[in-house]
């Protein structure tokens, strides 16, 4: 198999890019990036660029941007499963989202299409804080969020990266659905307040309506169409359906999930969230 192509959508993102790091480490050589930057290019809004990709590969990774919630996700993921069967794909490994009926729609199709496949179902990512959404807001020291008091286990990309290799290179994965988790639940003002105290720095949490952020995105001009995903995350996933934790990370990799404090520790290191200092904040 590490002589077959490996098609990694989204392989310059945040479990896409590690995924392709992991098999090239493991010998895998016949890896493809799947993105727009990419030789030959792919976008999931230009149905034309899909056949050259896919062309000679035999096992894909997909992850779906912006997410599997939006109203055309499944139509898309439904053409994509089909033109990639059809030119010989025979595994797909699906990122899907934890407690989302429409991505759930989407799985189905994954799980009618492709003659192997493996879902894997991921909480909100730890380096959500570092590589992405929440990363701005902590560097200015101002957080503001509504859901304050939702509970989530929130999951390293680094586990969700090695669950994923483990599906695309052993088939005892194959028809599996795995929910994974971090091994606790917290709220985001948790998570701040961890991170303010790795990075010793003050950083305020603000709770906010639904509706108040809603209107502090407009206010920044930003599409209507992001803002609608991300009202639908905090309306619909952070609403409590997800405040469980699962054993699956432990179950297909031997070992325990990812603490929050741990990648709190690593990250912290990097200086991505400004200088640290000797045990925290003093």
């Amino acid at each position: 198999m590490k002589q077959s192509q490996i098609l990694v959508l989204g392989g310059k993102g945040k479990t896409g890019s590690r995924v392709a790091e992991r098999l090239r480490n493991l010998g895998y050589t016949n890896i493809r990036i799947g993105s727009r930057s990419a030789m030959p290019a792919f976008d999931w809004e230009n149905q034309d660029s899909w056949s050259e990709v896919v062309k000679d590969v035999e096992t894909v990774y997909i992850t779906f941007q912006p997410d599997l919630a939006i109203p055309s996700a499944v139509d898309i993921i439904k053409r994509f499963t089909r033109l990639a069967t059809e030119n010989g794909v025979r595994k797909m490994v699906l990122l899907s989202g934890r407690g989302e009926r429409e991505a759930q729609l989407c799985e189905q199709v994954v799980m009618e299409t492709a003659q192997k496949w493996t879902i894997v179902r991921a909480s909100w990512f730890n380096q959500n804080f570092s590589e992405s959404v929440f990363l701005d807001p902590i560097l200015s020291g101002h957080v503001a969020l509504p859901r304050s008091e939702a509970l989530e286990p929130f999951t390293d990309a680094n586990d969700i990266a090695d669950v994923v290799v483990q599906a695309i290179i052993d088939d005892k994965h194959n028809g599996q659905i795995y929910e994974l988790t971090g091994p606790r639940l917290m709220t985001i003002p948790q998570a701040v307040a961890e991170i303010a105290d790795a990075c010793g720095k003050n950083i305020e949490f603000q709770p906010l309506t639904l509706e108040a952020y809603v209107q502090h995105l407009r206010n920044f001009k930003l599409p209507e169409d992001f803002i609608w995903l991300v009202n639908y995350l905090f309306e619909e996933v952070l609403d409590g359906r997800n405040s469980s934790v699962s054993s699956d990370i432990e179950k297909v990799l031997g070992r325990k999930a990812t603490d929050f404090s741990e990648y709190v520790k690593t990250t912290a290191a990097t200086g991505v969230w400004g200088r640290a200092t000797e045990g925290g904040r003093n």
